[in-house]
C-alpha cells in the first residue's frame, strides 16, 4: 500500500519567490494566506467593514495584492509594506471612478427638463446646491489625504504628528514653507528628495537665509510641505499657502 509525505509547508518569503518565479500554485497560497491582511486595508482605506465576496472594494485589492507579488523587489522595503501601499493606491483610483460615475448620474438626473422645457437643476434651491458641490469637495479632499499619508510614510512621517511639527511661530513657518516651495520648484532638489528620502542639505544651505539647523529642526515640516507642493494635491496646497499668510 502506497503513502505519501505530508507536504511541507511554505514560509511567505519562499512563496514569493516562486510566485514571481511563475509557480502559479505558489502565487494563489500567498494570495489565500494574507486575505486577512488585504480585507483588513481594504476596509480601513474605504473607512467601513467589508465582507469578502460582498463588497467590490475587496476584488480590487486583491488584484492590488496580485500586482504587488509580481511589483516587488527587496529595493521596496518590506513586501507587506510595499503591498499596502499598491492596495491604497488602487482603491483611490477605484474611489475616484466611483465618485465621478456618482457626478454624471447625479448631474444628468439634476437637468431633467420640465413640462415648459426648462432645466430643472437651473431650479434648484440655492441650499440643496451648494450641499451637494460641498459633499464632492469633501470627497476630494479625502482622496488627497489618503494618498498624502501614503507618501509619507516613506519618509518616515505620520499624519498623526503633523500638528506637533508644524514650526509654532509664524516666521519660522513661513521660512518651512519657503523652502519647501523650493524644493518642489527645482527639479534636482525634488528628484534628490524623492530618491534619497532626505532633503538636499549641502544644496539649500547655499541659498541666502537658509541655515542647517532650520533644515535639521523642521526637517519632517518641509519634507511635508514640499511633498504637497510637489503632487497633484489643489486642496492641501490652498491650506498650506494660506499658512504662509498667516493663516
Amino acid at each position: 500500500m502506497g503513502f505519501s509525505l505530508p507536504r511541507r509547508r511554505v514560509k511567505p518569503p519562499e512563496l514569493l519567490s516562486l510566485a514571481q518565479a511563475g509557480d502559479d500554485a505558489a502565487r494563489n497560497q500567498l494570495i489565500g494566506d494574507f486575505v486577512p491582511f488585504v480585507v483588513k486595508v481594504a476596509s480601513q482605506s474605504a473607512g467601513r467593514y467589508l465582507t469578502f465576496g460582498q463588497d467590490e472594494e475587496i476584488s480590487v485589492a486583491v488584484l492590488a495584492f496580485n500586482e504587488a507579488i509580481t511589483a516587488y523587489n527587496e529595493g521596496k522595503g518590506s513586501f507587506l509594506a510595499f503591498a499596502r501601499t499598491v492596495i491604497m493606491r488602487r482603491l483611490v483610483d477605484y474611489f475616484r471612478r466611483q465618485k465621478t460615475r456618482f457626478q454624471e448620474v447625479s448631474l444628468s438626473e439634476l437637468e431633467r427638463e420640465d413640462e415648459d422645457g426648462y432645466v430643472l437643476y437651473a431650479q434648484m434651491d440655492g441650499l440643496a446646491k451648494e450641499r451637494w458641490v460641498m459633499v464632492q469637495h469633501n470627497e476630494n479632499r479625502m482622496f488627497e489625504i489618503m494618498e498624502f499619508r501614503d507618501k509619507l510614510k516613506a519618509y518616515g512621517i505620520t499624519w498623526e504628528e503633523l500638528p506637533q511639527i508644524s514650526p509654532k511661530h509664524q516666521d519660522a513657518r513661513n521660512r518651512s514653507i519657503q523652502i519647501g516651495q523650493l524644493i518642489a520648484g527645482t527639479l534636482s532638489y525634488r528628484t534628490h528628495l524623492e530618491q534619497k528620502k532626505e532633503l538636499p542639505l549641502k544644496e539649500l544651505i547655499k541659498h541666502p537665509g537658509i541655515t542647517r539647523k532650520t533644515l535639521e529642526r523642521h526637517r519632517k515640516y518641509i519634507v511635508a510641505v514640499a511633498i504637497i507642493l510637489a503632487s497633484d494635491f489643489p486642496y492641501l496646497q490652498s491650506f498650506v499657502l494660506d499658512r504662509i499668510r498667516g493663516g
